[in-house]
């Protein structure tokens, strides 16, 4: 396999240790290769081993390298076990990758609380339990970098109310823990990635394959973003290059977030119009 051709210099991360959850699969394992690419020792985690283990056998085949640590971000004994084998290993972290996270597609009122609850705790609760652990163990001392990789719902999230909700906490989270932590030498950001072609949008069923594939003639740029365009963000953000930036939210979502057409609103007539005025309901002429 050839190796990740980033665009920043190849020794970037020489010598340092990195953590991307999630990394087995898609902007995730994107992410890993990039790193790796530039110097540093990525140590990929997620729950299942076979993906974990073919991605440390991708990098290491080009030329880089990495190691993989299975965890369950929801279990806080999980965490603590990932953070030991990464210790024991390496000795120390110089940046955490926040990406690992999932969600399914409903309308709000058939989601059950059991499913709320699943998401929730996955992409915000899972956010803040990997985020404290590398600060009590690591970064409080230390110093560090955290990027966070949240979603485009500045406008709601029609059809993913959970996730929806939990990347919005996840942007306030960036913002609080950037302030908490900014006397230990942490720095604390998040990445929004638009609609992006690749891994993450092969788990969605027909219906919602057919909606997506029409997403792009409604983005200003009229493509879907690349993994790799989400990845030279975080990137960016692990870099000296951005020694001045904490507590932001980098969108990399060819401006959806300002204009595109997310949600089907059928014809109705639901709301009655509130008129002051009691002379037949009408305001008065000028």
């Amino acid at each position: 396999m050839t190796s990740y051709q980033s665009i920043f210099r190849p020794d970037l991360f020489a010598g340092q240790v990195y953590l991307v959850t999630g990394g087995g699969t898609g902007i995730g394992r994107t992410i890993a290769h990039e790193l790796a690419s530039l110097g540093a020792h990525v140590v990929v985690s997620a729950r299942k081993e076979e993906r974990l283990n073919a991605v440390v056998e991708e990098i290491q085949n080009a030329g880089g390298k990495a190691s993989f640590a299975t965890v369950n971000i929801r279990d806080e004994e999980s965490i603590t076990a990932l953070f030991d084998k990464v210790l024991d290993e390496h000795g120390t972290l110089h940046g955490l990758v926040n990406n690992a996270g999932g969600q399914f597609p409903s309308p709000a009122q058939f989601i059950s609380k059991k499913g709320w609850h699943a998401v929730v705790e996955t992409n915000l609760t899972g956010t803040f339990l990997v985020s404290k652990e590398a600060y009590n163990r690591v970064f409080g001392e230390k110093g560090g970098a955290i990027v966070n990789i949240v979603a485009e719902m500045w406008r709601g999230f029609p059809g993913m109310a959970h996730t929806g909700a939990a990347r919005a906490g996840v942007v306030n989270l960036t913002k609080t823990l950037a302030v908490e932590w900014a006397h230990a030498g942490v720095r604390v950001n998040s990445v929004a990635p638009g609609t992006i072609e690749g891994h993450g949008l092969t788990q969605y069923d027909e219906g919602i394959q057919e909606m997506l594939s029409q997403i792009k003639n409604d983005v200003p740029m009229k493509r879907l973003g690349t993994e790799s365009e989400v990845s030279a963000a975080v990137t960016y953000l692990l870099s000296p290059a951005a020694a001045y930036v904490t507590g932001e939210t980098l969108r990399v979502d060819g401006a959806s977030s300002l204009w595109i057409k997310t949600w089907q609103i059928p014809d109705h007539e639901q709301f009655v119009p509130f008129h002051g005025w009691t002379d037949n309901a009408t305001e008065p002429s000028e």
